[in-house]
């Protein structure tokens, strides 16, 4: 493999499939990454499928669009489907380094980065077991699938990259000997708490004082579970707590989630996507609990996000993110009635206590943090040229 002394810098390109314009926590974290890159003197390179070539620079770096074909019941996802085009453009390129945030279709680029002498780290963002299981194969069915395909990944490339130990435990399963570890990060300058006065005539926009306001941020897949919020939402209300819903994101269950509130007349109102990161801090940042349902989320960025804005979470306890937020929020059993516990169980805390407590837990997963673990993966060990770069473009937006 190819190797660089620390301080030169590198073309790190990046391979992710299911980005969209509309997506989560996926696209957030490829551009704070990239950003970081970015600030430490790197040229960070994004290669994502879209319906037409583009190539655009940005605060990411280089950001390349490919023409992919639509996933059918996926709404809206797109994929990486051309390898010769894909290959075209590597061979252009020239990488010093390749990260790819796919194991499935894309992991024939590991082959490609050994040909070419170039070190390559496959991030894994999901439990492939979990996500087999949300899909109804019995569990196991899917770990002996997910354990095919995880040692085939883990030979394709040269490290492979989670960003908790439970994400990890799937690989330490098969003793895959090249498991490498970075946490995600969160944004704590555009996610933080809002002034209370502030936060209340957010607040008012979408319920009336003594109306507990939840709020579901999170694509609607099956994989995240978003049903449950439903689940809570009418559970609380029959025990004649008159909490409100708010859900922000959009996917293929959009549809039927409302026919169901609506069937069962219950206050839920969806917003879609929101594209302004100050929106979404806002939202986060008025509601009174935030509900993270996904059973197989490695990180939950959105649940981070809201930490930061000093809102505690109700999280499912089958994720990551229960050895994640501390006290600053809840384990829930899956399901509707153990969420509605969780919020309850939140609710009978001081609000000052739950909101410091929240802020507290997120300070500890800075975004120059993350971004230094993922160089060191890359076997780029300076990390103190990514906060002197971060550094630099705080002062610069100042």
């Amino acid at each position: 493999m190819t190797d660089t002394a620390d301080r030169e810098p590198l073309t790190v390109v990046r391979l992710a499939n299911f980005v969209t314009p509309v997506s989560g926590g996926l696209r957030t974290a490829l551009r704070h990454l990239g950003a970081g890159y970015l600030a430490a003197g790197h040229r960070p390179v994004l290669i994502v499928p879209g319906e037409r070539r583009r190539e655009e620079e940005g605060e990411q770096g280089l950001v390349i669009t490919l023409p992919g074909p639509v996933l059918p019941a996926s709404g809206g996802y797109r994929m990486l489907t051309d390898r010769r085009a894909v290959a075209a453009e590597l061979t252009r390129l020239k990488p010093d380094r390749l990260e790819v945030s796919d194991r499935t279709t894309l992991r024939w680029t590991g082959g490609w980065a050994r040909r070419h002498g170039v070190r390559s780290v496959m991030v894994s963002h999901e439990s492939a077991a979990g996500v087999l299981r949300t899909w109804g194969l019995p569990r196991p069915v899917a770990d002996a699938a997910a354990d095919r395909l995880n040692a085939a990944t883990a030979r394709a490339y040269d490290s492979v990259l989670c960003t908790t130990d439970w994400a990890a435990t799937e690989f330490r399963r098969i003793g895959a000997p090249n498991l490498a570890r970075a946490p995600l990060g969160v944004d704590l300058d555009a996610m933080r708490p809002l002034p209370p006065a502030a936060r209340e005539r957010e607040r008012a926009r979408y319920a009336a004082p003594g109306e507990p306001l939840l709020v579901l941020c999170s694509r609607l897949s099956a994989e995240k579970r978003p049903e449950r919020a439903i689940e809570a939402l009418a559970a609380l209300r029959a025990r004649r707590l008159p909490a409100v819903l708010v859900v922000a994101g959009t996917g293929p269950l959009r549809d039927r989630l409302a026919a169901r509130a609506e069937r069962l007349r219950l206050p839920v109102r969806f917003l879609g996507h929101l594209g302004r990161r100050e929106s979404l801090a806002r939202l986060l940042g008025c509601a009174d609990v935030v509900l993270a349902p996904g059973p197989v989320e490695t990180f939950g960025l959105a649940a981070m996000e809201a930490l930061a804005c000093g809102t505690p979470v109700a999280v499912s306890r089958s994720s990551a993110l229960p050895g994640l937020i501390g006290l600053a929020g809840v384990a829930a059993a899956d399901t509707g009635d153990g969420f509605a516990a969780a919020v309850r169980e939140l609710l009978a805390r001081p609000e000052q206590a739950r909101r410091a407590g929240a802020r507290a837990q997120a300070e500890r997963f800075g975004w120059p943090a993350a971004v230094a673990a993922f160089l060191a993966a890359h076997g780029v060990r300076n990390s103190g040229a990514v906060e002197e770069g971060w550094d630099e473009r705080a002062r610069h937006r100042a």
